[in-house]
């Protein structure tokens, strides 16, 4: 073999793995990027190392909690979604359990006790609170009645965190970032 002839198939050797590199890579993103039907519609399963946060202020809370011997990955997440959602059906507030769980996970990870020690509501005096980072002002102003007027209560802070958003965005379906 001359040393063009190597050359010409190294280099055709290296556009091959380069390609095949591409697909996989591709492939995988797709899969990752689009999961299946089935995944959207079950709820996922809750473990503490899904609901890890990664603010300092959320962390120390999920660890107190921890220590107090409450489950602050996930306590009863599930009920507490399942109930807010027939207060939510019984008021006429839109929202689907996907739509709830979603948002509770990237607010607080699950953890009830959750509170934002560091943004701007809280230089202002009024942290946000509980599974879905309420603050108080909005709390006493979208208390969902027949849950209790407790901010960091599971229930109340998830119904009237919906009612809020279904004010300002049609649905909490309809959030996908800090709201």
């Amino acid at each position: 073999m001359t040393a063009t002839t190597r050359t010409a198939t190294s280099t055709r050797f290296r556009k091959l793995a380069v390609t095949g590199v591409a697909a996989l890579g591709a492939a995988a993103a797709a899969l990752t990027i689009a999961p299946s039907p089935a995944h959207a519609a079950a709820p996922a399963p809750h473990s503490v190392a899904a609901a890890t946060v990664s603010t300092s202020g959320v962390t120390e809370q999920a660890n107190s909690a921890a220590k107090a011997g409450q489950d602050s990955s996930s306590g009863n997440l599930d009920g507490w979604i399942r109930q807010s959602l027939d207060v939510m059906k019984s008021k006429g507030i839109p929202g689907s359990y996907e739509g709830l769980h979603r948002n509770i996970m990237r607010e607080s990870g699950g953890n009830p006790n959750a509170a934002n020690g560091w943004d701007v509501n809280a230089q202002n005096g009024t942290p946000s609170k509980g599974l879905l980072q309420v603050i108080q002002p909005t709390f006493d102003a979208y208390h969902v009645s027949g849950t209790k007027h407790d901010l960091t209560d599971p229930v109340a802070n998830i119904t009237a965190a919906a009612q809020y958003a279904a004010d300002k965005y049609g649905s909490i379906d309809n959030v996908d970032s800090a709201y």
